[in-house]
C-alpha cells in the first residue's frame, strides 16, 4: 500500500475518542517505604492476637459468636483467622436445628445466621423466616420500623437459590421499606442504608464494601476500639501493598508505550488493577493481580483495535496470524500498529512461559489458546458491526460468552496461583453454572450500561439491540427481561457456592463470584472502565486515602 493511500485509509478510520485516562503516570513514581509497611505489619501482629482472644471467647454464645465473625467479615479481617472461623461455623451449623428450636430468635439472628452460614457454603434453609409472616403468607408490618432486622433480611435474600421464592418477597418487601428509612435516619445511619441498598454485600466489591464498613463502624457507639483499630491498620497495611503493586503495573505500562503505539485506545493500568484486586483482594496473590491487570490492559487495546480502529480485512488477517502466536506468525501485511500488537502479546506470554514456576508454560500454553478464542469471538463481532447485521439474541449471548473476557482473565488469575493446573482448567472449560454466569454478568451488565455510547460509536449491536430486533419490543422492555437473566445468573451462583463435596477449591469458587461482582461494580451506573473519571473516587479511596489512626 502506498504512502498515500495508507493515509486517505486512516483519515477514514473511525475515531472512538475515548476519555483520557485520570491518572497519567502518577502511580509510576510512587516509592514504597518498608519501614512504614514493617511498622504496620508489627502492630497489626499485636492486635491480631488481641482480636483473636475476643474471637474464641464469643464462642461461649451461639448469637454472640456469628456477630463478632460477622463484624470480622465486614471489617475485612475475617482471612487472618479462617481456620477458627470454618470451625466455629461448623459447630453452629450442627447446633442450629436445636437453636432454631429451641430459641426465640428474631429476625436479626435469623437473618444473619443464614447470610454467614451460606456465604461459608452451609446451606441453611430459607424456612427460618416463615416465623415472620403473618397468616396472609406476609411478612409481617410489626418489622418494618426494626432497621437491624429488615437491613439483614435485605441482605440475605442475596443469597437465594431457584426456588426459594420467600427470599425474592423479602427483598420485594425489605427495599421500599429501607428506601424510606434512609430519609429519615439520622445521617451516619442513613449513609449506611443507601450504601446497602446499592451495594449490597454478597453481590459487591469485597474491598469497596469493607471501605464503606470501617467507615460505618468507626462511628459506631457500641464499636469495640481494638477491633476497629486492627481493621484500620490492616487496612492500610495492603493499601500500601496495593501502591506497590500498582506502582509495578504502571512502570510497566509506561514502559509498554500504550498511547504511543495505539493512540485510539484506552489507557487504563490503574482502571485495570481495580479489576484485579476487586476478582482477587486476598494479600498474598499480588502475583495474580498482577498478571490479571496485564492482562486487563492488553485485552482493552485487542477490544479497542476490533471495535474502533481495525479494518474488516487488517482484522481478518490479524485473527488469522494470532491463531499461530509465534514470531513466525507474524504477516507482513499486517500494517505496523498490528504488528506492534503482536509482538506486545508474545513477550506478555514470554514473561510467564519460562520463568521457572511448576506449570508456567503448560498455564501459559492455556492463556494463548484464550486469547485465540477471544479474537474469534471478536471478528464476529466486527463482522456483526460492518456489514449492520444484528444477531438473534441467543447467538449474541453465545458468543458474548467469549468476548466476556471470563475465560482470558481467569487464565492470568490461574498463572499467579501455585498448586493449580490442568483440574482447574478443565473445570473452567467445563462452564460450570458459576462460570457460565460470571459470564453472563460480564457481557450483559456491560451492555447495559454502555450500549448507547457504543451505538454512536458505529460498534456491533448490543445483546440490547438484538432482543428489541428479535422480540419486538422497546428499550425499557429489552432492559426488564435482561434482568430477569441477571437474576437467575446470581441464583445459579448461589447454587454453585454450595455445592458439597466441592470439584475445585474455595478460592477457585470466589474468584468467579468476584468476577460477577466486579461486573456489577463497574456497570452499576455506566461503563466506570471507559468513564475512568467516574471511578476516580473509588480508586481514591482504595489505593491512595489510608484511614487516619
Amino acid at each position: 500500500m502506498s504512502t498515500q493511500a495508507k493515509s486517505e485509509q486512516d483519515n477514514f478510520r473511525p475515531s472512538a475518542n475515548f476519555p483520557s485516562s485520570v491518572w497519567g503516570c502518577s502511580f509510576a513514581s510512587l516509592s514504597f517505604q518498608d519501614s512504614e509497611f514493617e511498622s504496620l505489619c508489627k502492630e497489626v501482629e499485636i492486635f491480631k492476637e488481641k482480636v483473636k482472644d475476643i474471637l474464641m471467647q464469643s464462642t461461649r454464645g451461639l448469637i454472640e459468636n456469628i456477630e463478632f465473625i460477622d463484624i470480622l467479615c465486614c471489617l475485612g479481617v475475617s482471612y487472618y483467622f479462617e481456620n477458627e472461623i470454618e470451625e466455629q461455623l461448623n459447630h453452629i451449623f450442627i447446633a442450629l436445628p436445636t437453636f432454631l428450636h429451641e430459641s426465640d430468635y428474631d429476625l436479626h439472628v435469623a437473618a444473619l445466621l443464614f447470610r454467614i452460614l451460606r456465604q461459608h457454603g452451609h446451606k441453611v434453609t430459607c424456612d427460618v423466616f416463615n416465623k415472620f409472616k403473618d397468616n396472609d403468607g406476609r411478612f409481617k408490618k410489626t418489622i418494618t420500623n426494626d432497621v437491624k432486622s429488615l437491613l439483614g433480611l435485605y441482605e440475605a435474600s442475596f443469597l437465594s437459590v431457584h426456588g426459594e421464592d420467600i427470599l425474592d418477597e423479602a427483598l420485594a418487601f425489605t427495599k421500599p421499606y429501607l428506601e424510606t428509612l434512609a430519609e429519615q435516619a439520622s445521617p451516619h445511619l442513613a449513609e449506611h442504608i443507601k450504601n446497602s441498598l446499592v451495594w449490597p454485600i454478597h453481590q459487591s466489591m469485597e474491598r469497596l464494601k469493607i471501605h464503606q464498613y470501617i467507615s460505618f463502624y468507626e462511628k459506631e457507639e457500641s464499636r469495640n476500639e481494638t477491633l476497629l483499630k486492627f481493621a484500620e491498620l490492616d487496612y492500610n497495611r495492603i493499601q500500601l501493598l496495593y501502591r506497590q503493586e500498582l506502582a509495578i503495573l504502571s512502570r510497566w505500562s509506561r514502559d509498554l508505550n500504550v498511547m504511543h503505539k495505539y493512540p485510539y485506545t484506552r489507557d487504563r493500568i490503574v482502571e485495570a488493577y481495580v479489576w484485579a484486586l476487586g476478582c482477587i483482594c486476598e494479600p498474598q496473590f499480588g502475583a495474580s493481580r498482577l498478571m490479571i491487570a496485564k492482562y486487563v490492559q492488553m485485552e482493552t487495546v485487542l477490544d479497542d483495535t476490533y471495535d474502533a480502529y481495525g479494518t474488516l480485512d487488517e482484522l481478518y488477517r490479524f485473527t488469522a496470524a494470532f491463531e499461530r502466536c509465534n514470531v513466525d506468525g507474524i504477516d507482513d501485511h499486517l500494517p505496523g500498529y498490528m504488528k506492534y500488537l503482536y509482538k506486545d502479546f508474545l513477550k506478555l506470554f514470554e514473561e510467564t512461559e519460562n520463568d521457572g514456576n511448576e506449570g508456567s508454560s503448560l498455564k501459559t500454553s492455556y492463556a494463548k489458546e484464550m486469547f485465540k478464542e477471544l479474537t474469534r469471538g471478536y471478528i464476529i463481532e466486527a463482522q456483526w458491526a460492518k456489514n449492520g447485521y444484528v444477531p438473534a439474541f441467543d447467538d449474541y449471548v453465545q458468543n458474548g460468552l467469549i468476548v466476556s473476557t471470563c475465560d482470558v482473565l481467569a487464565s492470568a488469575f490461574l498463572l499467579g496461583m501455585k498448586d493449580v493446573g490442568i483440574k482447574e482448567m478443565v473445570w473452567i472449560r467445563s462452564n460450570p453454572k458459576i462460570v457460565n454466569s460470571a459470564k453472563l454478568l460480564g457481557t450483559l451488565k456491560n451492555d447495559i450500561a454502555g450500549h448507547e455510547e457504543e451505538q454512536k460509536r458505529g460498534d456491533s449491536p448490543s445483546s440490547v439491540e438484538c432482543y428489541m430486533k428479535e422480540f419486538g419490543v422497546s428499550k425499557e422492555k429489552a432492559v426488564k427481561e435482561i434482568d430477569k437473566i441477571f437474576v437467575n445468573a446470581w441464583k445459579d451462583i448461589n447454587e454453585e457456592l454450595l455445592l458439597q463435596p466441592r470439584r475445585v477449591s474455595k478460592i477457585i469458587l470466589k474468584y468467579f463470584l468476584n468476577f460477577g461482582r466486579m461486573s456489577e461494580f463497574l456497570y452499576k451506573f455506566l461503563d466506570f472502565y471507559t468513564n475512568p473519571s467516574s471511578m476516580k473516587d473509588y480508586v481514591t479511596k482504595l489505593l491512595v486515602d489510608p484511614f487516619s489512626i
